[in-house]
């Protein structure tokens, strides 16, 4: 038996990787607590995903645990031992301005809950890769300074910049910057799991995200930009830009795409490898270039203002270089574009609507 645990299991990149590993045969053990709710309240809830999940795959096993509790980690791995094959730890807070609210909840969420299963892998099934999913604001507000030039709809990078053919590597400095009370506590989940692949010989690898979206995002107004933008236009919900006229830059990876990488990685790991992964040059856009194609495949105008407090450490302009991953692992490519993955989301927020109207009627 090869057992899959996978971290923050109803999340957007959690219920990726345990569809995706059920599917490889594996035997999926899937924690998560559902703490999106208190981050986020009831637009932030993955329960309906815990249901979903619960339904759908057979070789499913759901907790509902704290990764903070060292003990009941170490309950739930030791009930699965060396069976247990590969680790994907998902869960986090990922919110930059919920963490400046509660910076010690921020903090052992991010910084120990994943000290806590570094150490419980390396106690009881040191040989499973370790896959942690960082983000990209390592490297706090440094791609500010980069020389930026505004035209109609983005921020982008001068054309004479060596990041401007396929964007920013792994070799930008993660020090110096600003990288709000968010960014921090990851910077410290990411540098020591990198510490526990080269001090520990951990099977560790750290996948520095972009945006990371998709159909199964239970995007919020403080958290999942491009999932809760669609929502409120599925919705007819007011939304605000915040900062940067709605030019600034994200690129876009579809879930699918980045567990995929994961499973490249499972199959041949690298203790310790740093890999930047978002939508690179092949999927990206502004916020404002994200509003024209949404609208267009919702049908429907969005109700928006902009306003000029920027968020604290936000990026400018992010564009992931993602050819180291692709030189250790020529076999893995894109298989979603931007289109398609406003397309996928624009259809599954409208069929969930569309539910959500047939329970209320249902219940009167």
């Amino acid at each position: 038996m090869s057992v899959a645990i996978v971290t923050g299991s109803s999340g957007l990149i959690g219920s990726e990787a345990a569809k995706f590993f059920h599917a490889q045969g594996f035997d999926v053990v899937g924690i998560d607590n559902n703490m999106r709710e208190y981050f986020f309240g009831a637009d932030g809830s993955v329960d309906w995903n815990t249901k979903s999940l619960k339904a759908a795959l057979p070789g499913f096993v759901h907790y509902s645990a704290d990764i903070r509790d060292a003990e009941a980690m170490k309950m739930i791995f030791a009930r699965y031992g060396k069976n247990i094959s590969v680790v994907i730890h998902a869960a986090a807070q990922p919110s930059h301005d919920w963490a400046a609210n509660e910076p010690l909840t921020d903090f052992s969420v991010n910084a120990t809950g994943t000290l806590i299963l570094l150490e419980t892998v390396r106690e009881i099934c040191p040989d499973a890769p370790f896959i942690f999913t960082s983000t990209n604001k390592v490297y706090g507000d440094t791609p500010n300074v980069l020389p930026l030039v505004e035209l109609a709809t983005r921020w982008e990078i001068d054309e004479t910049h060596p990041y401007f053919e396929h964007g920013i590597d792994e070799t930008m400095s993660i020090d110096a910057s600003k990288h709000s009370v968010f960014g921090a506590s990851k910077v410290a989940a990411d540098v020591m799991t990198q510490e526990y692949g080269r001090y520990f010989g951990l099977k560790a690898g750290i996948f520095r995200g972009g945006c990371l979206t998709g159909p199964a995002h239970s995007g919020a107004m403080l958290h999942g930009f491009l999932a809760y933008l669609i929502k409120c236009i599925v919705h007819r919900k007011p939304y605000t830009i915040f900062g940067y006229k709605g030019k600034q830059v994200r690129d876009n990876i579809h879930s699918n795409d980045l567990v995929r990488a994961f499973w490249h990685f499972y199959k041949d790991p690298k203790a310790g490898a740093v890999y930047n992964m978002g939508g690179s040059r092949h999927s990206n856009c502004s916020v404002l270039e994200a509003i024209e194609i949404a609208e267009e495949i919702a049908g429907e105008e969005l109700s928006y203002t902009l306003s000029d407090q920027a968020r604290e450490g936000d990026h400018i302009w992010w564009v992931s270089d993602v050819r180291k991953f692709q030189q250790d692992y020529p076999d893995w490519n894109y298989e979603h574009d931007l289109r398609s993955i406003i397309t996928e989301i624009v259809e599954a927020t409208a069929a969930k609507q569309s539910e959500e109207m047939l329970y209320e009627l249902a219940a009167a």
